[in-house]
């Protein structure tokens, strides 16, 4: 039976193999002044600096196409790691919380990677996405397909004239006559919103099992990240999907699905404990947003 350490023997072996094959494919020849501190290479590394000694005058379809194969390679790790954290959430969060960690991309790796997944998806033409957005005001002919008298009246009440409703007024008039502005804000906002949630969500999950022994806030960290990267990769789908399909709204609906299956294997709880704490995070989450 394979150990921890052999695991990570094994993944260290490969890692120096694959290294040294491609800077054996691209190294300067032997005797070449470092280009870095310029000293004779005795090897593919430097042996005084450590730099790379390689050759990078080569056509950007290589360059493009060895970055594209190191993504894709990762160790290997990459093809086991997110199948997991999309079947079985809590297994992969509990193994890294266990120690088993060599096989596994590191959880904020995942997490940059799917939140560049994300606004990259989300960046695509809107209109593919079959989504129009556009600010009206209230008396604009495309409002008043939408708004019925009781939520104009309603929305008049809201909208007096105190301070508060001014400065809100002022903003609103500006969002309207500057709404691409308005939307690169909103979207400046949305990345700034996904990185402030790891600590907003590692903060809930600490109050929601302050009294569970054996977890720290190191743990809701990772299940943090492990459950914020399966949401991005759901909301990618969900971009991509509605470039073809009216549907792929649908595929939220797989959301409190994984976070209950996420949960429950992760922390180790009993269903009726994972229910309540779903519920309490929801109300915490929507506070937050």
């Amino acid at each position: 039976m394979a150990t921890g350490d052999n695991i990570l023997e094994a993944v260290t072996a490969d890692t120096v193999a694959t290294e040294a094959k491609r800077a054996a494919k691209y190294s300067l020849p032997l005797g070449t002044p470092c280009p870095n501190c310029k000293t004779t290479l005795a090897g593919a590394w430097c042996y005084n600096c450590g730099q790379r000694g390689e050759e990078y005058h080569r056509s950007i379809w290589k360059l493009t196409w060895e970055a594209v194969e190191g993504l894709i390679d990762l160790d290997g790790r990459i093809w086991q790691t997110f199948p997991r954290l999309i079947l079985r959430p809590g297994k992969l969060t509990r193994d890294y919380l266990d120690g088993h960690r060599a096989v596994q991309v590191p959880p904020f790796w995942i997490f940059l990677i799917v939140l560049l997944m994300v606004f990259f998806a989300g960046s695509l033409d809107i209109a593919k996405n079959k989504q129009q957005f556009k600010l009206a005001t209230p008396n604009s002919p495309e409002a008043a397909k939408v708004l019925t008298p009781e939520m104009r009246k309603s929305l008049d009440v809201q909208i007096g004239d105190t301070q508060t409703s001014s400065w809100l007024k002022q903003r609103l008039i500006y969002s309207l006559d500057h709404q691409d502005a308005f939307f690169a804000a909103m979207t400046g906002w949305g990345q700034r919103f996904a990185v402030l949630m790891l600590p907003i969500a590692a903060l809930m999950l600490s109050v929601l099992f302050l009294f569970k022994k054996g977890i720290y806030v190191f743990d809701h960290l990772i299940f943090s990240m492990h459950s914020l990267s399966f949401q991005g990769v759901l909301l990618t789908a969900v971009f991509l999907l509605g470039m073809v399909v009216d549907w792929s709204p649908m595929l939220l609906l797989l959301s409190p699905v994984h976070l209950f299956m996420h949960m429950r294997g992760a922390y180790r709880i009993s269903t009726i404990g994972t229910l309540i704490r779903m519920f309490l995070l929801f109300i915490g989450s929507s506070v937050a947003f």
